[in-house]
């Protein structure tokens, strides 16, 4: 079997066609693009973004049922909710440990093992009964093909995603607020030790399965740089990073990370670690990234601030920045790391995604 596009550039292997991947949620640029009412007829719409936009390699839907109109004013923002517009509908539910837990003292009696099952806590995303990794094993053995075995096609890029790698356990479960001010308190360790053991579960059962990369998200910045200090992180997070990984290496995985904000601190870390790749926002510096870290993977380096200022000569720079990134690394992505979002604007992503058809190449 031959290798597929997305396997060359996470083992930093592409040729001179740079990949692109787009987090792509904007239906009324899909209309713009494609004079195709998405709303009214998304496949319809999505084939003809298809045929217009190979590149994207974006999912069709299943049929061309109408999608009600999401609302477009200020009651896009649902404050009951804590949810916001994202693509055709809405997001899951932005508020967290905030609602469940009250006071460091409530945050300081949990026990994540005595309530590893968190199948009615969705505030933690991968809200899974993470009781034991047979269990798990189970629960993600299922999205594969059974003909498979134990073993993924060779040189394809199958993998599994895992939202909460470490540091979004804490974060999700008692919120951003809580967290930080428990965090630095000595009684915080059995938490995260308890967090611990239940990731070893989830990355033994990533090893058992027929996959061949791992995505392991965790937000550890902002746009301005870490949460955490480094202090910090060597102590709860990278040794965690460094086990896990090892794990799934051992089982021939390799493994891609994934987070928000300005990596720049951590990146060598992380690399360090053992992930082959990055996936983060501009506010990183991917060139520095490239120079270190021969042919790794990096994807998220376009900025939507840019697209939607919508000035074609600022695009056009953009663009060009990009390829010279991807000249530094046979593993990087075109792709726009803060995301393609419900508002941004039409004419910009269409200029966008013309000059990466037109300069989209590796010298």
């Amino acid at each position: 079997m031959g290798k597929d596009e997305l396997f060359c550039a996470y083992m930093g292997q592409s040729g001179k066609k740079i990949l692109q991947s787009e987090i792509w949620s904007c239906p009324d640029a899909e209309t713009y693009l494609t004079g195709i009412d998405y709303y009214k007829n998304p496949q319809k719409c999505r084939l003809e973004m298809k045929r217009l936009y190979p590149r994207l390699n974006l999912p069709v839907p299943e049929t061309d049922e109408s999608i009600p109109l999401p609302v477009l004013d200020k009651a896009s923002v649902d404050k009951e909710a804590y949810t916001v517009r994202w693509g055709a509908g809405m997001t899951d539910t932005f508020r967290h440990g905030e609602a469940f837990f009250n006071d460091p003292e409530e945050v300081f009696r949990f026990s994540p093992l005595e309530h590893a099952d968190f199948t009615e806590w969705n505030h933690v995303v991968v809200n899974y009964d993470f009781s034991d990794e047979e269990t798990l094993y189970n629960q993600f053995r299922r999205d594969y093909p059974a003909e498979w075995g134990d073993k993924a096609p060779a040189n394809s890029s199958v993998g599994v995603t895992f939202y909460n790698t470490m540091f979004m356990w804490p974060m999700l479960t008692f919120g951003w607020e809580l967290f930080l001010e428990c965090c630095l308190d000595e009684r915080f360790k059995r938490i995260m030790d308890e967090f611990a053991e239940i990731n070893r579960r989830v990355f033994r059962a990533f090893a058992r399965l027929p996959i061949n990369f791992v995505t392991c998200h965790d937000d550890i910045a902002v746009s301005r740089g870490p949460v955490c200090s480094p202090k910090w992180m060597n102590e709860y997070i990278f040794p965690r990073y460094e086990e896990y990984w090892s794990i799934l290496k051992a089982a021939g995985k390799e493994i891609i990370f994934m987070g928000d904000g300005c990596l720049d601190v951590y990146a060598d870390d992380i690399f360090a670690c053992g992930a082959r790749g990055i996936v983060t926002e501009p506010y990183t510096d991917f060139k520095a990234i490239a120079g270190k870290h021969k042919d790794c993977y990096l994807a998220g380096e376009g900025d939507v601030r840019i697209l939607n200022r919508n000035n074609r000569d600022e695009i056009k720079q953009m663009v060009k920045s990009m390829v010279e990134t991807a000249d530094m690394s046979a593993g990087y992505v075109m792709s726009v790391g803060n995301h393609i979002p419900w508002n941004t604007e039409p004419e910009g992503i269409k200029t966008y995604l013309e000059l990466t058809d037109q300069l989209g190449y590796r010298q």
